[in-house]
């Protein structure tokens, strides 16, 4: 699997669109689409990985594990607060009502440990 089919994988896998994930990472929309004849540059690989949770060496190719040791510690609360959070369930977008009542269920829920264990 080639690094853009990497990306576009992965990129639904967490809800965003190539345009989306592009805007996220701080990039030109568009910027993605063109990783299909070209190499991007190291910081704009670094940018995408870190929106989407992996590491560079994941959309490169190098390993098959989606774990990204410095991004994977992102906390609930971090992701709720972020105005820009984008939902989406089979492949639609979530409507912003379905996307308030959700928040709203997930700013209920107890704090766990990382064994399940409420705090």
């Amino acid at each position: 699997m080639t690094l853009y089919e990497r990306t576009i994988s992965i990129s639904k896998k967490r809800g965003y669109s190539l345009k989306n994930l592009a805007i996220k990472a701080g990039l030109a929309e568009n910027s993605i689409y063109d990783w299909k004849k070209s190499t991007p540059k190291a910081d704009n690989l670094q940018k995408v990985a870190d929106v989407l949770h992996v590491s560079t060496d994941y959309l490169l190719g190098r390993t098959d594990s989606t774990e990204n040791v410095s991004s994977n510690t992102l906390a609930m609360d971090e992701a709720l607060e972020d105005d820009e959070l984008i939902l989406s369930f089979q492949g639609k977008e979530v409507t912003p009502e379905y996307r308030d009542a959700i928040l709203a269920i997930l700013r209920t829920m107890p704090d766990r440990d990382e064994n399940g264990k409420e705090i």
